[in-house]
């Protein structure tokens, strides 16, 4: 256990969430014949999905500092009708009514901040309103009926990345060198980290051959699924919302981790009152993170008119619920203060492999929500359990076994 300890980071958290997902998509590849692991199948899971991860994002950030926005969903069919009928109605070019959707995501992000930052009122009650006051909108300026979007929406939404290059690969040239890029980074920073481990206490140094064996399996990973999308049908690859998806993971990977207002965020929802005696502006961290939940409801508001092609008075209807589900299966605190970027990932991908697996099994809508409601009360019930003070964690329970057998093993 202290070998694969070794190779896992010595961090063990997100295990049994990889593990599960592991486990979800072999089992569904195997009850559906062979349907799940295939290049359509996972290239419709991205572009269908896209939009919910890219809400998670945002809702990890809000969940952190110890609030929730249950308007994002509102939101985002909001701004899709606004720009559809901007674009039809008052003859905008198509990136302009785009533009024009992105601003009102961040005024109303500015609103909903204001509530909560300088009026005081919790973000649950403000959002709830919000929720209520755009799902409304929708209808209102819809009057009921759907808007078709922008043609050229439509490679946004649901395109690919195109094809060029030699044709030897057998392979879409870009999707390949998508993935050999993820490998190379990979790479780099594992060995980066490696290096400055070298350089500072050399009883804490980090073995290199765990780092071998972590990049080896990490590529194979990477090379897999690189292969499962590059190697479809003529005329597919990687989606484009998939693109857009990574882009924004990487940002907010880095703005969470390794920035300033990354350290606030966590600050302010692991103790409020300390952040502030420590010269953390709280009312603008508040400000700041709801402004940036509705730009990123408002992109992905968009993402989903260029796949769906029309503007619905029905868009965005309980996607809010979805964002906060993928939040707390990866991992996040709902007391606030605890939660990633990539453990929301995982969690997020692990409900839209749940969708797509029981879609394939033939189990309807209604007994899918059974399923999804089991997982979610799971995930944050295991999270309270292991946070009960005294009570150690599932995992700390198998590492301590594991070092009992250790020692009579030595001895």
């Amino acid at each position: 256990m202290k070998y694969v300890k070794q190779v896992l980071g010595n961090d063990l958290r997100q295990v049994p969430m990889v593990v599960a997902l592991l486990v979800l998509l072999v089992g569904f590849h195997i009850i559906s014949g062979g349907r799940m692991l295939t290049s359509s199948n996972m290239q419709n899971l991205i572009s269908g999905n896209a939009y919910v991860l890219i809400l998670a994002i945002g809702m990890l950030m809000v969940i952190v500092i110890g609030q929730i926005d249950l308007s994002v969903g509102s939101v985002a069919g909001f701004v899709a009708m606004v720009v559809a009928i901007s674009a039809r109605d008052f003859n905008l070019p198509w990136y302009v009514a785009v533009l024009l959707g992105f601003v009102l995501g961040l005024l109303i992000g500015s609103w909903q901040g204001f509530w909560l930052s300088k009026m005081g009122i919790p973000g649950f009650i403000s959002t709830l309103a919000g929720m209520m006051i755009f799902r409304g909108a929708v209808i209102w300026l819809s009057g009921s009926i759907s808007v078709p979007g922008p043609k050229e929406l439509q490679f946004f939404g649901a395109g690919y990345l195109p094809e060029w290059g030699p044709s030897w690969t057998q392979m879409n040239n870009p999707t390949l060198l998508l993935g050999l890029a993820a490998i190379a980074l990979f790479t780099w920073s594992q060995f980066n980290a490696y290096t400055s481990s070298k350089l500072g206490d050399a009883e804490t140094a980090l073995p290199l051959w765990p780092v071998c064996v972590r990049v080896g399996i990490v590529g194979i990973v990477i090379a897999y699924v690189t292969w499962l999308f590059g190697s479809g049908r003529p005329g597919t690859s990687f989606p484009i919302p998939g693109l857009v998806l990574v882009a924004l993971v990487s940002t907010y990977h880095i703005v969470t981790e390794r920035t300033r207002f990354g350290r606030h965020i966590y600050a302010v929802g692991g103790n409020r009152q300390a952040a502030a005696l420590s010269g953390v502006n709280v009312s603008r961290t508040y400000f700041a993170v709801m402004a940036n939940m509705s730009f990123l409801a408002a992109l992905a508001g968009v993402l989903f008119l260029g796949r769906a092609t029309a503007a619905g008075p029905g868009d965005g209807t309980n996607w809010e619920l979805d964002a906060i589900s993928a939040v707390f299966i990866g991992g996040a605190a709902v007391s606030g203060g605890v939660g990633t970027i990539m453990a929301t990932m995982v969690g997020g991908v692990l409900i839209a492999v749940l969708n797509s697996g029981l879609m394939l099994m033939g189990v309807g809508a209604d007994k899918t929500q059974v399923i999804k409601g089991l997982v979610l009360l799971l995930a944050v019930a295991i999270d309270a359990l292991n946070k009960q003070q005294g009570r150690p964690s599932i995992i700390g329970k198998i590492m301590e076994s594991f070092r009992k057998k250790e020692e009579v093993t030595t001895q």
